[in-house]
């Protein structure tokens, strides 16, 4: 989808660029596939902020996308819509039976294309089936860690994984980040790439717009006091001469956070980082 600027006339509007939404046929989301959500404002169940830097933004209302794809009827794209919850675009697709469903459209996926999930399906674009039955090298998306559970990876905008081999029960798939990963053969996954691959290209042009997403200000510990942050205070501009850390004093670079004793640690192959 190509990417929209507008004639500067105002100072932030030169730098604003948005996607153009000319290939979504929705403006407005099926009511019975929405719930209302609330905002945290980075707060746990306490009351207390536990992210900082977040608050207000627009309110959204969630739409509920069929990430487990069990309806194995044929099933035609009604539309194409924007999704504020997520950086792909969604699809709505009406069943045979009747029912309607949102699944992460994706790319080269239209208004009035067929797709259906389950065993007996092509692989093409949009159909989702067990990575036992997906041949060796296709591109896919939308991938389950647990028979069942619904997919859990590969699920963001312009994002895609390659199925590399199988071997006995599990297969290798190398994933966006360069990884390479063990998933189980009854796992599910989508064929094909997630679309609106030029969100990655928006520019948000001003300050204001990310307050829409519910980001406020970002404020550097360099600049607070010592009270408030342990690399804060000093006569101008000084770090203290200590490495970066945390408000709570946790290094902030370098330091490894994945435990070394996590269970799924045997399912990774190939590291993302040689």
């Amino acid at each position: 989808m190509p990417i929209k600027s507008y004639k500067p006339f105002t100072k932030s509007r030169r730098y604003v660029t948005v996607l153009d939404y000319s290939e979504l046929t929705a403006t407005a989301p099926k009511k019975s596939l929405t719930k209302g959500i609330k905002s945290s404002g980075g707060r746990n169940n306490a009351g207390r902020i536990t992210v900082r830097f977040r608050g207000a933004g627009n309110k959204r209302r969630y739409r509920a996308i069929d990430f487990a794809r069990r309806n194995t009827l044929p099933a035609v794209v009604q539309t194409l819509e924007y999704d504020p919850n997520r950086s792909a675009f969604i699809a709505l697709l009406a069943y045979e039976d009747g029912s309607k469903s949102y699944i992460l459209a994706p790319e080269g996926l239209k208004v009035g294309d067929k797709v259906q999930a389950g065993d007996a399906c092509e692989p093409k674009s949009g159909n989702s089936m067990k990575i036992r039955n997906i041949p060796v090298g296709l591109e896919i998306h939308n991938i389950e860690l647990e028979p069942g559970k619904g997919a859990k990876m590969v699920r963001s905008a312009g994002q895609v994984a390659v199925l590399r081999a199988k071997d006995g029960n599990y297969a290798q798939i190398k994933l966006p980040s360069g990884e390479v990963r063990l998933v189980h053969l009854d796992c599910r996954a989508t064929i094909g790439k997630v679309g609106n691959a030029d969100h990655m290209n928006v520019s948000l042009g001003k300050a204001g717009k990310k307050r829409y997403l519910g980001f406020r200000p970002h404020v550097r510990g360099v600049v607070q006091n010592p009270v408030d942050h342990p690399m804060g205070g000093g006569e101008g501009r000084s770090s203290g001469g200590g490495h970066p850390v945390s408000p709570w004093g946790q290094l902030a670079k370098g330091k490894k956070t994945r435990c070394p004793r996590k269970n799924s640690k045997r399912f990774i192959v190939e590291r993302r980082k040689k």
